[in-house]
Parts: C-alpha cells; sequence; structure tokens
C-alpha cells in the first residue's frame, strides 16, 4: 500500500529504529542522517516517514511532506552552517541516475565547491 513501511527497505527500518543511522534532525514526517558514503564535507540525506519510491511519487501522493523534506534540507543546511556558504539539494530518480534505495530522499551537499553541471 503506498505510503506504507516496506520491510525490505534500508530506509523504512531506519525510520523505525532497526538499523542504525547518525540521525541529526528528526521530525514528525521526516528523518535526517548522515550519509555512510559521503561525497562532500556535509552529506545528509532527508527521507520521509512515508515510504514512496521517489519524489515524484511523494510529490504526488503527498506534497505537504515533500515540502517538509525541503523545509528540513534547508534546516539540515543551517545546522550544519553550509547555508551561508551554498549547498545542494538533490532527488536521484532511478537507477540510471543513481538512485540506489527507492524510498524518496533528499540528499544535502555543502561545504565544497559543487560546480556545475553536476554529474
Amino acid at each position: 500500500m503506498p505510503g506504507e513501511p516496506q520491510a525490505d527497505c534500508l530506509f523504512c527500518k531506519i525510520v523505525k529504529g532497526e538499523i542504525p543511522a547518525t540521525v541529526v534532525r528528526e521530525t514528525e514526517t521526516t528523518v535526517a542522517f548522515r550519509d555512510i558514503n559521503p561525497q562532500a564535507p556535509t552529506h545528509v540525506l532527508v527521507i520521509p516517514r512515508l515510504h514512496y519510491p521517489d519524489a515524484a511519487s511523494l510529490a504526488a501522493a503527498e506534497p505537504t511532506v515533500l515540502a517538509d523534506v525541503l523545509r528540513e534540507a534547508g534546516e539540515v543546511a543551517e545546522q550544519e552552517k553550509v547555508a551561508g556558504t551554498g549547498y545542494r539539494v538533490v532527488f536521484n530518480t532511478g537507477a540510471g541516475a543513481g538512485q540506489t534505495v527507492f524510498h524518496a530522499h533528499a540528499h544535502v551537499l555543502g561545504g565544497r565547491g559543487l560546480e556545475w553541471p553536476p554529474g
């Protein structure tokens, strides 16, 4: 059922506390934690507690929760002290774009120069 935790989803297990993560922020609708394979000095994932496979499906079903994810990305950037120097929020969608966990999530990246275009 859309939005329900998936037994085989790594991020659903983190939300439930079944798998440890270095959590930096939590709200009623989101969890933010450090990426285990950081691509920048600041690399935090912000995920919805609800399970949707990607940002587009989350936006279609739960637009206010997607807004919560984006708001928390900004809060993470402030907390991590990269908001003033610049940061990037990235949603990878599909395996071809580098998505490896099919639970919607935003990458908050900062703390170094981030060239354009990415990827």
